[in-house]
């Protein structure tokens, strides 16, 4: 039991690391750019399940948040959440956990295909990339209309989406597809070592129940 918790915060700071990693793919476009970290932190909850799922992304957070260079672009610290994309930030940690909540934990059986473990897994990427969305237009918005740059011609609500939403869905898309494909080949791996659970009556001796009586009668 010690060796599997062992392993799974072994997993959990590697899956933040990779995280983390993630930060170098950065393409400008807008106020917005294109990430990957997005992708990974779904990902990652999705591979763990349950709660801990969202906990590489927690550890992705503070690290930036303490002035570790990982949120993307190579940024850190408390002026990326002050600025237009901090509201995703937020948005990554409440994606993993609902992701990881809609996955559940994995188990050595998905190792066969179903189409129920299939969908739930197409779910689960999908919930999650929708949500992390949320924080993130909403603290978009209100950066826009505070600093002034939503147009004259349009609504607040039309430049953030037009912003930082629909140029965004195609390429949400093929991340889900990824996600799900990768999730769906390493889950049953992972849970080989983090929740294949070894029952104990394996290692116990067996003792003998039906031992003969070896007293002996007197006639």
């Amino acid at each position: 039991m010690k060796n599997q918790k062992l392993l799974l915060s072994s997993f959990i700071a590697f899956f933040a690391a990779v995280i983390c990693i993630g930060c170098v793919m950065r393409i400008p476009l807008g106020p917005v750019p294109i990430v990957l970290q997005n992708m990974l932190c779904i990902l990652t909850a999705v591979l763990l399940g349950g709660f801990y799922g969202c906990l590489p992304t927690a550890l992705f957070l503070v690290a930036g948040l303490i002035g570790i260079p990982v949120y993307s672009g190579g940024t850190s610290g408390i002026a990326v959440w002050l600025g237009p994309t901090g509201g995703f930030l937020p948005g990554y940690l409440l994606g993993a956990f609902i992701s990881g909540l809609i996955a559940k934990k994995p188990s050595v059986e998905e190792k066969k295909f179903s189409w129920k473990l299939f969908l739930r897994l197409c779910l689960a990427v999908t919930a999650g990339m929708f949500v992390l969305y949320i924080p993130g237009v909403i603290h978009f918005s209100r950066w826009a209309v505070a600093a002034n740059r939503v147009p004259a011609d349009k609504s607040a609500f039309t430049y953030t989406m037009l912003a930082c939403v629909i140029p965004y869905i195609p390429g949400d898309i093929v991340k889900i597809v990824i996600a799900v494909a990768v999730a769906l080949k390493l889950r049953p791996v992972l849970a080989q070592y983090l929740y294949n659970d070894i029952s104990t009556d394996a290692f116990t001796t067996s003792t003998p129940t039906d031992t003969k009586n070896d007293s002996s009668e007197q006639a």
